[in-house]
């Protein structure tokens, strides 16, 4: 005999996001999933750079670093100034900052844990 869960799941059914903002919703943390760009986040989440300084940062070439940061930019994550021929870039808002320094704290939360059951 079974229990009765349907409350639980009308109530998750009539809050669940679209299809379409889910997929929307995925799209934007597989940009988070590569290295480059959580280090350029990363690294602008300290100060604005420019884009010569977040390649030496990264020990890349510029135009390595402006695909990468394109890619940010279309999705709302980084923006830029334009200063004569430099270019710079920040973080587009707190939403970002937050995002990532609440995964680096998940991140150290779950190594605390690995290193007290040691």
């Amino acid at each position: 005999m079974g229990h009765d869960h349907n409350e639980r799941l009308e109530k998750v059914r009539s809050g669940l996001p679209s299809d379409e903002s889910l997929c929307d919703l995925a799209d934007l943390f597989k940009i988070f999933g590569d290295t480059t760009r959580m280090k350029i986040l990363y690294a602008l989440s300290e100060t604005e750079l420019c884009v010569c300084a977040i390649a030496e940062l990264l020990g890349m070439t510029q135009p390595a670093i402006s695909h990468q940061l394109k890619i940010l930019r279309n999705a709302h994550l980084v923006g830029s100034r334009r200063e004569g021929r430099t270019v710079y870039c920040f973080l587009a808002d707190e939403h970002v900052e937050t995002i990532v320094s609440q995964g680096f704290e998940h991140l150290m939360e779950r190594e605390t844990e690995k290193e007290r059951r040691k």
